[in-house]
Formats: structure tokens, C-alpha cells, sequence
């Protein structure tokens, strides 16, 4: 009995490594595509040029799911694609002004406000557009003291959910790592710095 738990453990972790490396590989490279749903997340995104980026697939954040939750999988049903960007707001760049110019942006593409909620110190402000003519799209903007994120989503979500959709990307060990990365650059340059450190 052991051998055969022994290999399911070993093709369970082999699975697992795969599927982080294949999807690493992915979001690096729609990261770069340039590929954004809207106007004004587009026109955000070349306005703060230093800012993080990824792009989603359906067949992409179905993979984010390591723990193969099926409620994640039923949340990401009716996204076509999803465009994740992150702006710093270090050295006042982007501040109370900005967000509201940016929301009246949205609202200027048919974008109306939803829901406005805080979870975990963060506010969420989720706006929904399902005018004639185009097809559904949603926009969650993530505020907080550092940092604002933009989840520009063609397709529609569970709106109640979409804290755990934003949750999940987070405490992803690959994206999450790299958001963190980006958010916070001297506790990731320091750390480098610490690795190339010899002690005799």
C-alpha cells in the first residue's frame, strides 16, 4: 500500500508543479500583450507606465485555482478575459483626485456603480456595464493606503464574490508572490541584497 500512496503523492506534486510552472509561463507572457478591455483601464495603464500587469484567460484563471475549488470555477464561468492591473500610489502620484476622475472614466463607457464594499482594509467599488451594443463587462477597483487594483473583466461575476475572486489571486503562490513583489520593492530589493551577503 505505501508504494501506491508514495506515487500518488509524487504524480499529485509533479501535477501540481506543472500546472504553477504552465501557468507562470502563461501570465508572463499575456502580461506583456498589451490587451485591455476599456478605454480608461488602457489609458490608466500607459498614464502610470511602471505599473503591474496580467491578463487572464477563462482556461488561465481556472488554473489559478491550485486547490481545484469548484466555487472559484463557477465564479470565472462567464469571464471571457480579464485584465489585472496594479498602480502605486508612492510619492502622491495617484490620490483621492485621480480615483474620481478615473470613476466618472467609467462611467463615461456605460459603466454604472454596483456595489461598494471594505473587506480586510480595503475598499472594493464594483461597477457593471450591460448596455445594447457591447458586450457585459465588469470593472472591480481595490483601494487601499498603497495601492490601487483594477480587475478590468470582460464578462459578468458573481458581485457579491468578488472579494474571493481578488482574494484568490492574491493568495495565489505565484501571482500572490509577484504582487507582493511589486507592492512592496525595497523589502524584495533588500532581500536580494541579504542572498548575496557572505559570512566567513
Amino acid at each position: 500500500m505505501k508504494p501506491i500512496i508514495g506515487n500518488f503523492v509524487f504524480e499529485t506534486q509533479t501535477r501540481l508543479s506543472m500546472k504553477r510552472t504552465t501557468l507562470l509561463i502563461l501570465l508572463l507572457a499575456a502580461g506583456s500583450s498589451g490587451m485591455a478591455q476599456t478605454k480608461t483601464t488602457l489609458d490608466l495603464e500607459q498614464r502610470y507606465d511602471d505599473s503591474f500587469k496580467l491578463f487572464f484567460y477563462k482556461n488561465t484563471l481556472r488554473m489559478v485555482n491550485q486547490a481545484e475549488n469548484p466555487e472559484f470555477d463557477k465564479l470565472v464561468e462567464n469571464i471571457e478575459k480579464m485584465k489585472f492591473l496594479m498602480v502605486r500610489k508612492s510619492e502622491g502620484k495617484f490620490g483621492p483626485t485621480q480615483y474620481r476622475e478615473l470613476v466618472k472614466e467609467y462611467e463615461k463607457e456605460s459603466f454604472e456603480p454596483i456595489v461598494t464594499s471594505r473587506i480586510d482594509g480595503r475598499n472594493f467599488d464594483i461597477y457593471l456595464r450591460d448596455a445594447k451594443g457591447s458586450k457585459p463587462g465588469t470593472v472591480v477597483l481595490v483601494n487601499d493606503s498603497s495601492n490601487l487594483y483594477v480587475l478590468d473583466i470582460v464578462g459578468t461575476i458573481d458581485v457579491s464574490k468578488a472579494g474571493a475572486l481578488f482574494q484568490t489571486l492574491d493568495s495565489s503562490t505565484d501571482i500572490g508572490s509577484r504582487i507582493r513583489s511589486f507592492a512592496d520593492p525595497k523589502s524584495d530589493t533588500l532581500r536580494h541584497r541579504r542572498r548575496r551577503v557572505k559570512v566567513n
